[in-house]
């Protein structure tokens, strides 16, 4: 295995690994801002569903440790707005990084396939220097590929955890929501 990862190497345009190394990079941080978000919002996707449990079971008070106390703190007035703005907070808090996702999504396959044309004019150009038979060219296309193939299996990674964490930030907005809508209906 090891040969064969030092053949792709040796055979490989410079612009191509530089692309496998990008996109290597991207996969991890991918990875790891995935989980970080993924882990923090389950956190505290709990943590509110702990407040409006509090407040559905008859509290008049929100919990200190939820978002929303740190507004009800600052106004003396419970109002829509306030918890608007609290909600509005929670989600701009919610979708970090989900831009960095994102743009990763939908850049990858095309920096994939930039190392992959790169490869395949490598190719072409040691074809019309010697004699090219049609094994040098399906070898040499096929080592092209892997940066394309490289490009969409990030994509598809990096795709997947932005609707999943989409999902979460939506989930967390609507408990905010929920607990704004309990605390105005037991002042009303």
């Amino acid at each position: 295995m090891f040969q064969t990862f030092a053949n792709y190497y040796d055979k490989s345009h410079p612009v191509t690994l530089f692309v496998l190394l990008v996109l290597s990079l991207y996969f991890i941080a991918v990875n790891w801002t995935f989980f970080y978000r993924f882990f923090s919002l389950n956190q505290w996707i709990s943590t509110e569903n702990q407040s409006l449990e509090s407040l559905l079971l008859g509290s008049y008070k929100i919990p200190d440790f939820a978002y929303l106390s740190h507004f009800t703190k600052s106004s003396p007035r419970l109002s829509p707005a306030l918890f608007d703005m609290a909600s509005y907070a929670a989600t701009k808090e919610a979708t970090k990084g989900l831009m960095f996702l994102s743009v990763v999504a939908s850049t990858t396959p095309f920096i994939g396939l930039f190392g992959t044309v790169v490869s395949i004019l490598d190719t072409f150009d040691h074809i019309g220097q010697a004699s090219g038979t049609m094994s040098v060219i399906a070898s040499g296309v096929s080592d092209a590929l892997v940066a394309t193939a490289s490009g969409i299996f990030v994509a598809i990674f990096a795709y997947t955890y932005h609707q999943i964490l989409k999902r979460k930030a939506y989930e967390l907005s609507g408990l905010i929501r929920m607990q704004g809508d309990a605390l105005l209906s037991k002042e009303g």
